[in-house]
């Protein structure tokens, strides 16, 4: 169950949620911080919620406010359900990722358009009864995709992401591999986040800073923490700008198949708003 928000918040909806790194506070116009407790235990943080574009804007940071949640342990059921309990339909994850094709280096942003799931031992879904199958082939929304490449020519449209583990980085071998399959991007947070969205019949898009070359496309030493955290920070304003382009121009959810693909299912998990 949700826990009540402040009553400046109670009647405003909150339809788009950004789900990042704790640099984006302050991104959010007067944010106020929102607790909310779930089926699934305690999201990353609270959830900071304020305006953005005109439109009101959830906050959530994914590890956490001092990044003291590693990727794979991550509540990632109790994010999503807990901003789907506050109203959010679109949700924009801005995420750090390895790049494994000459195509893209470090620096550029990416849009990717399909995902490859190399986790083990994470929690994918809602469902833990019935026969409820999501249609998952293709993981990212196609209209909220598109409105993040309009809003930057700069913005690259496409592209595979797999999702490792963690916490570890790649071995040069696992990364010439995924390289090998024609894979674009290697990142540690992308999967179970999309599918969650998908089950709660939101728009979500990945967002994708190439921060580095993974270990087995380039030489040297391989990739570090450092230098990983440095550039995202350093590209820090310019995710912030293209997400509030991005807000601005926003399609409306509804008649998305992010939304209608469950018309006519029995589903057997809540979401919250009465949607089922």
């Amino acid at each position: 169950m949700t826990a009540t928000p402040p009553d400046s918040l109670v009647h405003a909806p909150v339809g788009v949620a950004v789900i990042g790194g704790t640099g984006f506070y302050s991104f959010l116009d007067e944010p106020q911080h929102v607790t909310v407790d779930t089926p699934y235990g305690a999201p990353s943080a609270a959830i900071a919620v304020g305006s953005v574009a005109g439109r009101r804007v959830a906050f959530l940071p994914r590890h956490g406010v001092h990044h003291e949640h590693p990727p794979h342990r991550i509540n990632y059921r109790a994010n999503l359900w807990a901003l789907r309990s506050l109203g959010v339909r679109h949700v924009l994850a801005p995420c750090a990722v390895g790049g494994l094709r000459p195509e893209v280096a470090p620096g550029d942003v990416v849009v990717p358009d399909q995902l490859v799931d190399r986790t083990s031992g994470r929690i994918q879904t809602y469902v833990e009864t019935g026969a409820v199958h999501l249609p998952f082939a293709d993981p990212y929304c196609p209209r909220l995709s598109g409105t993040v490449a309009a809003a930057d020519p700069r913005v690259r449209r496409g592209g595979t992401m797999v999702v490792v583990e963690g916490p570890r980085f790649s071995t040069r071998a696992e990364s010439r591999h995924y390289a090998d399959q024609g894979w674009t991007l290697v990142n540690m947070t992308g999967h179970p986040e999309a599918v969650l969205a998908r089950e709660m019949r939101q728009c979500y898009t990945a967002i994708a800073l190439v921060t580095d070359m993974d270990a087995g496309a380039d030489t040297g030493s391989g990739v570090g923490q450092e230098e990983v955290f440095a550039l995202f920070r350093a590209n820090l304003e310019r995710l912030k700008d293209l997400l509030t382009a991005t807000i601005k121009d926003l399609p409306e959810p509804d008649g998305c198949t992010c939304t209608t693909w469950a018309q006519g299912l029995e589903l057997t998990y809540e979401i919250p708003g009465g949607d089922r």
